[in-house]
């Protein structure tokens, strides 16, 4: 109030000087026109600033005519910019020299002039080479620059008015400030308008206010990855400064996306595939270009520019784009001349409303941090013996590292243990699973991975109240023993126990003071990996010369038998043709084509179903659930053997034992903890002899397991005679159980 006072106080000077010109020049001079000083009068505009301003009389003119049809602009909005080049509609406090702001305050003729960016309560009028150092200190030292102009600190009240306690309406005193060059924005803190910035330049917001105007394409770069060709933005690899998000580090969960819809597409042909959130769309690409006619892609996403930037990168692979449902007219043919059938449906929609809209065989989720938002809407409309994968990136509240979202987002407790990826993507399993039977429909875990970087779930789904009470009888709760990380899943029922410890199989509850276990889930506690499924993705992941997912694929295949990769188990040529799913015979493309499942008959469904309750045969048995880590389990000032000769001494003695890729040095095995420490003791040797084989040969009744081992007794073997001595049948040389 006091800057606005003091401005018209300077305001009725200026007219009483003016006046008194107009009399002096009457005296003297003939002529209707009153006379202006020096051709200048006051301008209105200059009042929100507290500044003197002389502009033309001309400009004054066409200022007031301006003013009659619309209305005056805000504070925030006046802009006193004396450099010839720059538009007008940008803030006093953004010039490109700073002579441009001393010019400002030279408009006055006073011998003491202001500070054109600060009120007068704060900065007092002074003189030249005095406001020259203000200036330069204070506002031009800590501006942010960009494309040659200067973002100067502010001072001025350009807030809006905001009632105080008492209820006047005073400017809001908010201090420092800075105003976009952009968007007009105003931001206290200087990194916060770094960051403001290039958020704009990263999403091509760099020419005019209000307006969104698109990087130039000489800006894109363009990345290939399996045959597919895709333009992305700079900084595409952080989503929170980029619309179309792409992550090269998933270049290994994209493939195996497409492996699963690869088999897929062998059972029946053809179907309807969605990648809900597309970004680039590349992976809606890859589909479309290596599965052709077997599937039907829609690539969606709710951003704008994500979807011209799909289109675009549709028409730089050769593919037609058909816009949505209602325009099959308007299809956009793309390349040179060349026939090409493959059309790719682009959608412009929230992930729930497309999936509620439509129904689908395969989906994948795929949006940033959790996907349980999109679940209930994803098994709302899936067709029958249809997939559902979804990716999960919010590994912070998974691995056990902000354990209030994760009760948060999937209603699951959950603390950090040596086996904590595998609770991560158990924790999704039984997210999934809830949200399958609220839809009535049960689900078939064919894949479950946890990487450093995602939790990838792939379940298959199945139809009907008796799968959906199935699937819902599959989570449970686990009791976990915080002492020795041995772990029981709850039994089933609902009858509460005395003491729910006896369940564990350790006794730190009677050897250790106070509670030792804790109550983890509810978890999914079914198996993890489907075998027959995995088989078939490893084949299309030979067929497609996907190289980095045959590693892992391989490994999953162990681990879903139970086996070591030396002892994969044998399968004769009628079973790699046929896979049991949900008690459904699924058959692979070797059959004829009449074998093909048909969505939508529920008589064949049924037929099928009793075919498989009558050929229900044998089945293997499930995985162990969980893994231990041989090194949270070593035993202090003993040097453990390697972990493939340690996997052949525990299968020795009757166990089932793989190797898990949720942990390099883990092992799944159904031994309890107690007989894995044993098995590891027995064959570590003290740290002392290191120089010896690891695993030594003991003779038998000569040295107790835990004892002393004299360095006279151990005998030296290589690991090849060994295997020798194993396969003609001298194996008695080590001691058993």
């Amino acid at each position: 109030m006091a800057a606005l006072e003091a401005a018209e106080a300077a305001l009725e000077r200026r007219q009483e000087q003016q006046e008194e010109e107009e009399n002096h020049h009457r005296d003297h001079e003939s002529g209707d026109e009153p006379a202006a000083l020096n051709g200048l009068v006051v301008s209105e505009k200059a009042k929100s600033n507290n500044i003197d301003v002389e502009i033309p009389k001309s400009e004054l003119e066409a200022e007031e005519k301006g003013a009659e049809e619309e209305c005056p602009r805000e504070s925030d909005s006046n802009i006193l910019d004396v450099s010839s080049d720059y538009p007008r509609d940008k803030h006093i406090s953004i010039q490109r020299h700073l002579a441009d702001l001393e010019k400002l305050a030279d408009l006055r003729e006073d011998e003491r002039k202001p500070c054109p960016l600060c009120p007068e309560e704060k900065f007092k009028a002074c003189y030249s080479h005095k406001l020259h150092r203000h200036l330069q200190n204070l506002h031009w030292k800590v501006s942010v620059e960009f494309e040659g102009y200067r973002m100067c600190i502010c001072h001025l009240s350009c807030r809006p008015v905001k009632p105080n306690l008492v209820g006047d309406q005073t400017l809001s005193k908010m201090g420092a400030h800075y105003h976009c060059i952009i968007c007009s924005a105003t931001i206290v803190r200087r990194t916060d308008m770094i960051g403001h910035i290039n958020r704009h330049v990263n999403k091509g917001e760099t020419e005019s206010r209000f307006i969104t105007v698109r990087a130039p394409k000489s800006s894109y770069k363009v990345v290939k990855e399996s045959a597919t060709d895709v333009q992305v933005l700079p900084n595409s690899s952080t989503p929170q400064k980029t619309d179309s998000y792409f992550n090269p580090k998933m270049k290994l969960n994209r493939q195996l996306i497409f492996c699963a819809l690869a088999v897929l597409a062998g059972e029946r042909k053809p179907i309807e595939c969605l990648d809900a959130f597309g970004a680039t769309g590349i992976m809606g690409l890859q589909w479309a270009k290596h599965l052709r006619n077997s599937v039907k892609v829609t690539i969606n996403d709710c951003n704008e520019n994500s979807v011209t930037m799909i289109k675009e990168n549709c028409h730089l692979n050769k593919m037609k784009v058909k816009l949505n449902i209602r325009e099959e007219d308007n299809e956009e043919t793309v390349g040179n001349g060349e026939e090409n059938s493959d059309t790719i449906e682009v959608t412009k929609m929230d992930a729930n409303v497309v999936m509620h809209l439509r129904s689908f065989d395969f989906i994948h989720l795929d949006p940033f941090g959790t996907s349980v938002n999109y679940l209930d809407s994803a098994f709302r409309n899936v067709r029958n013996l249809g997939i559902v994968s979804l990716t999960s990136t919010d590994i912070s509240s998974l691995y056990a590292k902000a354990q209030h979202v994760a009760l948060r987002h999937y209603g699951c407790n959950i603390v950090r243990t040596e086996y904590y990826k595998e609770l991560a993507a158990r924790t999704v399993i039984a997210a999934v699973t809830r949200a399958a039977t609220r839809c009535n429909k049960g689900i078939e875990v064919l894949l479950a991975v946890a990487l450093e970087h995602f939790v990838l779930v792939v379940v298959r789904v199945l139809r009907g109240p008796t799968p959906a009470d199935d699937s819902a009888k599959k989570v449970r709760y686990l009791i976990h023993c915080q002492w020795c990380e041995e772990r029981v899943f709850q039994k089933e029922g609902n009858m509460m126990e005395e003491n729910p410890y006896q369940q564990l199989p350790c006794d730190c509850h009677g050897s250790m003071p106070g509670k030792t276990a804790v109550l983890l889930g509810p978890l999914w506690s079914g198996a993890l990996f489907n075998t027959g499924f995995l088989r078939r993705m490893l084949l299309e992941a030979v067929q497609y010369g996907l190289d980095e997912a045959q590693p892992l694929l391989k490994t999953l295949v162990c681990e879903a038998e139970c086996t070591t990769l030396k002892h994969p188990s044998t399968h004769s040529p009628g079973d790699e043709n046929k896979q049991e799913e949900c008690g459904v015979y699924i058959r692979t493309p070797n059959t004829s084509a009449e074998s093909y499942l048909v969505h939508g008959k529920r008589k064949s469904e049924e037929v099928l179903r009793g075919a498989a309750k009558r050929q229900r045969a044998e089945h293997s048995a499930e995985h162990p659930p969980f893994y231990y880590n041989i090194h949270r389990h070593s035993i202090k000032g003993m040097n453990m053997p390697k972990l493939n000769k340690f996997l052949y001494y525990l299968s020795e003695d009757g166990y089932r034992v793989s190797r898990t890729h949720f942990d390099p040095m883990g092992v799944r095995t159904n031994a309890p903890l107690a007989q894995f420490k044993t098995v590891l003791m027995k064959y570590s040797t003290p740290t002392y002899v290191g120089a010896q084989a690891e695993g030594p040969v003991h003779f038998p009744g000569e040295i107790q397991v835990g004892g002393e081992v004299p360095a006279a007794t151990v005998i030296k073997v290589e690991e090849a005679e060994l295997m020798e001595d194993d396969k003609s049948g001298v194996a008695a040389a080590y001691p058993t159980h």
